[in-house]
């Protein structure tokens, strides 16, 4: 893939300083600039690296004035970090932007592909199945019977969606993800061994929702597990069944959520992240890394500590804890100056 400098500016409505015609190929860290690259220029802190950059071609903010002279090629716009960000997306579309369906992949003949559609080496597609336009499934991806996938969705290599599942518009599945996969439940038998119960339930992904490498989002015992719209879900997390979450909101890697949690919009939710079942978690709620949840929580809440504590006043509390043993002695010392002070 190959742009101008006058190319790239034209797409991001941008100023050029210096050669128009140079031609950018790759892109890369303003530090590791590298010839035919093209970077970019946000963070004060990084400025130094713009006179010395072998980078054909840096995005900077218009406000930027350069205090000596550039050597070079460089595209003024009203956000260099948000015109970069489009232009990541525009080089991954690319790169990513495989299609037709490959020979040696297994498509039921009651399954149905609409228009532009990639589906790769060895995916497996069961009876019943829905696959949305431009839908991109790559090799090893498994799809039970009769899951619906929608538009302009990614399934990347050994991504698993079990039977009746529903994956929105846009969503992206990365490798190893596990997508309705039987809930935990079972029910404790008079001699201690446990009698499996059937989860015909499913898992219902809304649009635009991405899953991390190797998270696990179980079906539900009956009704569905939901992930509403705008949910990114980080690696490595796990989610039991009759789950919800709600719009717009981030986990972090390792944290997990028991069977019949409710979790709040536009939430923020930390790295390894313990909530207990059946409880509800409520928007706007910032939770940091290692905090245990083990009841409701109140909406604009921020949480930290196990179990979880409202985060100003875990702080405070925090700075004694890390002064008990000095505090211990003091106290001892305290005491045995009043016995003194009593025995005299």
């Amino acid at each position: 893939m190959k742009f101008t400098a006058e190319q790239i500016a034209s797409l991001l409505g941008g100023e050029i300083v210096g050669d128009k015609n140079v031609v950018v190929s790759t892109l890369c860290k303003i530090e590791e600039g590298t010839e035919n690259g093209m970077s970019f220029l946000s963070n004060p802190k990084y400025e130094h690296y713009i006179y010395e950059t072998k980078a054909s071609v840096v995005i900077v903010n218009k406000s930027f004035v350069p205090e000596k002279e550039v050597n070079t090629t460089m595209i003024k716009v009203e956000d260099a970090y948000a015109c970069f960000a489009k232009v990541l997306d525009i080089y991954n579309e690319f790169l990513l932007n495989k299609t037709g369906v490959s020979s040696l992949s297994f498509i039921s003949s009651s399954a149905s592909i609409e228009e532009g559609a990639y589906v790769g080496e060895f995916a497996y597609i069961g009876e019943g199945v829905k696959i949305g336009k431009n839908a991109k499934i790559y090799p090893h991806v498994y799809i039970g019977d009769n899951v619906t996938i929608g538009d302009n969705v990614t399934l990347f290599s050994g991504a698993k969606i079990y039977h009746l599942c529903i994956i929105g518009n846009g969503c992206v599945i990365n490798s190893g993800a596990v997508i309705g996969a039987d809930g935990f439940g079972y029910a404790p038998l008079e001699d201690g061994s446990f009698k499996k119960i059937a989860q015909i339930g499913n898992v219902i992904l809304e649009d635009n929702v991405e899953i991390g490498a190797n998270t696990t989002i179980d079906r539900a015992t009956m009704g569905s597990t939901i992930i509403r719209k705008g949910v990114k879900l980080d690696n490595l997390i796990q989610v039991a069944h009759n789950v919800i979450i709600d719009q717009n909101t981030v986990m972090a890697a390792q944290s997990g959520i028991a069977g019949s949690t409710k979790i709040g919009k536009n939430c923020f939710i930390g790295g390894q992240v313990g909530f207990s079942g059946h409880i509800n978690i409520g928007d706007r709620v910032k939770i940091g890394a290692q905090t245990g949840i083990m009841s409701n929580i109140k909406d604009d809440s921020s949480i930290f500590g196990t179990p979880s504590w409202e985060a100003r006043s875990y702080m405070r509390s925090y700075s004694f804890f890390r002064k008990l043993p000095e505090m211990e002695l003091r106290i001892r010392e305290l005491e045995n100056k009043i016995k003194e002070l009593e025995g005299k």
